[in-house]
Formats: C-alpha cells, sequence, structure tokens
C-alpha cells in the first residue's frame, strides 16, 4: 500500500508534510487544494501510522529522518520545504539536524523544540510509559477517549472529540506503540541547538486557543531567531481548525 500522496505539478518547489501522532497522510487534505497550487505536496504516513507499519529502533528520530530524506530524494527532490505537526514537527527537526542541506524552509506547526535536562526527559519517558501501557493494555477506543481528554486538545467539543476517536481507532494499536515508544519527547534531541544552527527559513505555528504551546512559542521566540506565527480561532491542530486561512499563511510565508 503507498505510503506516500503526492498533489500538485511536479514542476513546483516540494513541500513534505508530516502529520501527528494517531495522524496519517490524508490529514492534510482540507489545506490541499490551495497549498497544491503553490508546491508539489508530498503527504507521508509516519511509520505506525496509515499505511505505514514499518517499526523503528528505539530511538527512532534519526532513523526516520534519514528514511523521510532518501524518499523525497528517490521522487527527484533533493531540497525542499518541510512542515511538521506535532510528532511530525519534532520528526522534522531531526531531519533538520541530521539533513539541513536539504531544507528549503522549516515549518512547525504546534511542534515541541525539546526538553533540556536529563532530568526533564527521565520524567518524560515515566510519563509516556504510562501512556504506553494503557496503548498496550486498553482497547483503542479507550486510549483514545483518554488521550484527546488531555489539556492540549481542551478546545475539541464532544462531538469533535467523538469523530476523532472513531477515525483514529482504525490504526493498528501495535504499531502505534512501536512509535510512540521510539519518538518520545523524552529520547528527542535539542532541537533550539538545531535551530540556531540552522540556515533555511523557520516558522513556528500555533493556535490562538492553544495556551500551552502559545507560552512555549514565546518563551523559545526569546531564545532564538524564530518567526512565532498565531492562527486565530484554533487550538492544538491549527490545519484542521482553519485549513483555508492555514494554507494561505504557510504561502504568505514562503512566497512573501
Amino acid at each position: 500500500m503507498p505510503t506516500i500522496k503526492r498533489y500538485g505539478d511536479t514542476a513546483l518547489p516540494a513541500l513534505v508534510l508530516l502529520h501527528g501522532f494517531l495522524g496519517s497522510k490524508e490529514d492534510w487534505q482540507a489545506s490541499l487544494p490551495i497549498l497544491s497550487q503553490y508546491f508539489h505536496c508530498i503527504c507521508i504516513d509516519l511509520p505506525g501510522h496509515g499505511e505505514n507499519e514499518q517499526i523503528l529502533p528505539t530511538p527512532g528520530f534519526e532513523t526516520l529522518a534519514e528514511i523521510i530524506t532518501s524518499k523525497v530524494a528517490h521522487l527527484g527532490y533533493p531540497q525542499f520545504h518541510l512542515l511538521g505537526y506535532s510528532l511530525g514537527g519534532r520528526v522534522a527537526l531531526h531531519i533538520a539536524k541530521f539533513h539541513p542541506e536539504a531544507l528549503l524552509s522549516l515549518m512547525l506547526e504546534s511542534a515541541h523544540l525539546g526538553l533540556c535536562s536529563t532530568r526533564d526527559k527521565q520524567a518524560r519517558l515515566k510519563h509516556d510509559q504510562k501512556w504506553a501501557d494503557k496503548l498496550a493494555n486498553q482497547p483503542i477506543k479507550s486510549f483514545l477517549n483518554q488521550w484527546y481528554q488531555q489539556p492540549v486538545f481542551a478546545e475539541l467539543d464532544d462531538a469533535s472529540r467523538e469523530q476523532l476517536v472513531n477515525i483514529r481507532s482504525k490504526n493498528n494499536p501495535q504499531a502505534l506503540l512501536h512509535c510512540f515508544q521510539s519518538t518520545s519527547l523524552g529520547l528527542q534531541d535539542n532541537g533550539q541547538k538545531v535551530l540556531k544552527q540552522l540556515h533555511c527559513p523557520t516558522y513556528l505555528l500555533v493556535g490562538e486557543q492553544d495556551s500551552k504551546f502559545s507560552k512555549l512559542a514565546e518563551k523559545w521566540q526569546q531564545k532564538l531567531e524564530l518567526s512565532v506565527i498565531t492562527i486565530p480561532n484554533s487550538g492544538h491542530n491549527t490545519h484542521k481548525a482553519q485549513p483555508q486561512m492555514f494554507a494561505a499563511r504557510v504561502i504568505q510565508l514562503l512566497y512573501p
């Protein structure tokens, strides 16, 4: 089964889109009619998601960065714009670390730049292990109902939450578990260091209603030369809440 879908004229600059945890390459559909007029959009299923059943080592970030960069180069795009949401953004940071020469720009949507201290990383690994145990031992719908109750998804109403649970419950729990454990925030490299050394334009997109990532973005902006873009009337997943506005902002930033 294909783990990549492509949209737009192949002669246009490539834009690689990486979805978040529990998502798939289909998650970008609502923004693609606009984005594909300006870019050749390459949507990729991350391991354990959609139609990608690949198992990563732990930690899996460097392997994943290599796989994605090689796949895109094989399609004929040694350089590309890169957009990653949440987990996809954290993967994108590792592509920026290991293959900076491949990036025309880097766009991180609601993505954590990484924990700095060993203590914080160990605490996160413990926290993620609790979620991993739930994913391993509970029915997928039970896990998802708890997952989407987290404060970062506070903007979801009951109907939206139920819709997400129904869509995401089609995933293979065992495959998700492998991906979740190999890409824990506790295993992630320090993205702040990566961004300081990166020479391409870099943007962080956050939802106006996402208080956690709005605060983090403000903190990171003070330390780094980082353009923070706030998407109105949206929470953690800005491209789902405001797909047309999201696409228009991406185009505006990359075609100033």
